[in-house]
C-alpha cells in the first residue's frame, strides 16, 4: 500500500495538484481498488436456456426482443470486467467506464431524506401512495429552478424515478407505428427501447444499424452536430445535449436549427438534458430556451449526475401544454395516462431529497459535486492531450471522448483493461459512429482518476 501511495504522490501533475488544493469538499478517502462495488453484478443479457424441460407454453417470444444484438452495453462491460477480475484476482481495478457517480450525496440532501424517512414511522408523518405525477411542491420547485425564464409551469412537470425509465415510458406513449431519428453515437437506451417497441426493422450487420432508424452522424468534422439536410423526416427525434458519449454540447444556433427542423417536419423532439448542469458556457441548458420549442419538444432530465442519485432514482419529464398531436390532442394528457397506469410515483423519500437539492444550500452542494467531477475531467483531458491524442468533450460534460484512429473500439477497450486494469467504454457501443473512439468517464474518486491517468501514460508514452 505504501508503494501505491508513493506512486500516486509522484504522478500528480501540477495541474492536478491545483485541483486538489482547490477542492474544499469533504469526500471520503478510498483505496484504488473498490471491491465493494463489483460483487453481485446483475447481467441483463438475454441468452437461450440450456436447461432441458418437458413442457413449453404456447406463447410466442416477443419477436422484437429477438432483434436486439447481444446484451445491453453496460452489463456487457461488467461481464468483461468480471472475467478480467477472475483472470487477475490481485489487480487493482479502476472503473472509468459506466457513468456511475462515486462521491457521497451532500449531507444537506441526505438529512432531508432521513427526516422524511423517520416521519414515516409516526402517525402524523406517515404517507402512502402519492400523486403519480410527483409531489406538488417538488414539481413547483423544478419549474421555478430550471424553467422560470421559459414560462413552464408545475403541471407540465412529471416527476419520475429517472430519465432512463421515462425514455421507455415515452416509447410506450409513441407506440410502434412511428419512425425515429437518433444521434450517432448516442446513449443506447434510445435505440434499444425503439427496437423493443417494434418501431425498427432488422439489424443490418454490414452497417451496424437497425432498419427504420435515421442515424444522425455526429463527428469531429461536423462539430458533433448532424447535417440536418441529409436527415430524412421521422416522427420522433432523440437528441441529447450535452451529449453522452461525446461530451459535446449544442449551441443556441444549432438548437434553433433543430427546433425549426422538427417544426418543418411535424416531428416531436425528445431532448435529454441529464448533463445540463455541467454546461459552463452560454450554451442552452434547456431546449425550451429556444423560441418555438414548446410546440415540438419534450425534455427529460434527472438528479442522478448532479446529486449522486444514481441509486436513489429521481428525475423528471417536462411536456408543455402547447405540444399537440396531429389531431390536436395534448401529448401531456396521454403521457399522464401512461404514468397513472404504469407508475405509482417516485419514492416519497427520494422526492424529499429532490426538494432539498433545489434549496439554496442544496443547489450549491450539487454544484460543488459537479465541480469536483469537472476537475476530474480536466485531469483526464490533460493526460490524453499530453500523449498526443485527439480529445473531445470534457468542457461541458463529465465524459472525455478519445480518438484512436484506425483501431477498433473494443480492441482499445480490451488493451486498456488488460494492460492497465482500467475500465473504459468502447465508442462503438453507442452506435457505428463511435467506432475508433473510447469514452472515459470522470465519475471516480480523485486518487483513482490520478492513478488511472498515470497508468495511461505508462501504456501510451
Amino acid at each position: 500500500m505504501a508503494a501505491i501511495q508513493q506512486s500516486l504522490s509522484t504522478s500528480i501533475s501540477s495541474s492536478a495538484s491545483t485541483f486538489l488544493g482547490q477542492n474544499k469538499l469533504r469526500f471520503r478517502n478510498q483505496n484504488v481498488s473498490m471491491p465493494g462495488k463489483t460483487s453481485g453484478i446483475v447481467r441483463c443479457v438475454a441468452t437461450p436456456s440450456t436447461e432441458k424441460t418437458s413442457y413449453k407454453t404456447q406463447v410466442s417470444r416477443n419477436e422484437n426482443l429477438a432483434k436486439l444484438q447481444a446484451g445491453y452495453l453496460f452489463p456487457e462491460i461488467a461481464r468483461r470486467r468480471s472475467a478480467h477480475m477472475l483472470k487477475h484476482p490481485d489487480a487493482q481495478i479502476i472503473s472509468l467506464g459506466i457513468g456511475d457517480t462515486t462521491e457521497p450525496i451532500p449531507e444537506v440532501i441526505t438529512s432531508a431524506m432521513a427526516k422524511r424517512a423517520h416521519e414515516l414511522s409516526t402517525l402524523n408523518g406517515y404517507s402512502g401512495y402519492g400523486a403519480e405525477q410527483g409531489e406538488k411542491q417538488l414539481r413547483a420547485s423544478i419549474a421555478s429552478t430550471y424553467y422560470a425564464n421559459v414560462g413552464l409551469e408545475e403541471d407540465e412537470i412529471f416527476v419520475s424515478d429517472g430519465a432512463k425509465s421515462d425514455i421507455s415510458r415515452l416509447q410506450v406513449l409513441f407506440g410502434s407505428n412511428v419512425s425515429m431519428a437518433v444521434q450517432d453515437p448516442s446513449y443506447p437506451a434510445y435505440v434499444d427501447s425503439s427496437v423493443i417497441m417494434g418501431q425498427t426493422g432488422q439489424f443490418h450487420k454490414d452497417v451496424e444499424k437497425y432498419g427504420n432508424i435515421a442515424y444522425m452522424r455526429c463527428t469531429p468534422e461536423n462539430g458533433f452536430f448532424p447535417d440536418l439536410s441529409s436527415v430524412p423526416r421521422t416522427d420522433i427525434i432523440f437528441f441529447c445535449s450535452p451529449n453522452n458519449p461525446t461530451g459535446s454540447v449544442a449551441s443556441r444556433e444549432q438548437l434553433t436549427k433543430l427546433v425549426q427542423f422538427a417544426k418543418d417536419n411535424g416531428s416531436i423532439l425528445v431532448y435529454d438534458s441529464a448533463y445540463a448542469m455541467y454546461i459552463c458556457d452560454d450554451s442552452p441548458k434547456s431546449i425550451f430556451e429556444i423560441p418555438g420549442a414548446k410546440e415540438v419538444a419534450i425534455e427529460v432530465s434527472s438528479f442522478s449526475k448532479y446529486a449522486g442519485f444514481t441509486g436513489v432514482r429521481l428525475g423528471w419529464t417536462a411536456i408543455p401544454k402547447a405540444l399537440l398531436y396531429s389531431d390536436g390532442f395534448p401529448v401531456a394528457k396521454d403521457f399522464n395516462r401512461i404514468v397513472c397506469t404504469s407508475f405509482n410515483g417516485a419514492s416519497n423519500i427520494a422526492q424529499a431529497g429532490g426538494l432539498a437539492c433545489l434549496s439554496p444550500d442544496g443547489f450549491k452542494a450539487m454544484m460543488d459535486v459537479v465541480g469536483y467531477y469537472k476537475e476530474n475531467t480536466q485531469i483526464i483531458m490533460d493526460t490524453f492531450n499530453s500523449l498526443g491524442y485527439k480529445v473531445y468533450g470534457g468542457k461541458n460534460a463529465p465524459y472525455v471522448w478519445v480518438h484512436f484512429p484506425g483501431r477498433s473500439s473494443w480492441e482499445v477497450f480490451s488493451e486498456i483493461l488488460e494492460k492497465t486494469h482500467v475500465v473504459t467504454t468502447p465508442g462503438s457501443g453507442f452506435g457505428p459512429g463511435g467506432e475508433g473512439f473510447v469514452r472515459v468517464s470522470a465519475f471516480g474518486h480523485r486518487e483513482n482518476v490520478i492513478e488511472a491517468c498515470r497508468r495511461f501514460k505508462e501504456l501510451y508514452k
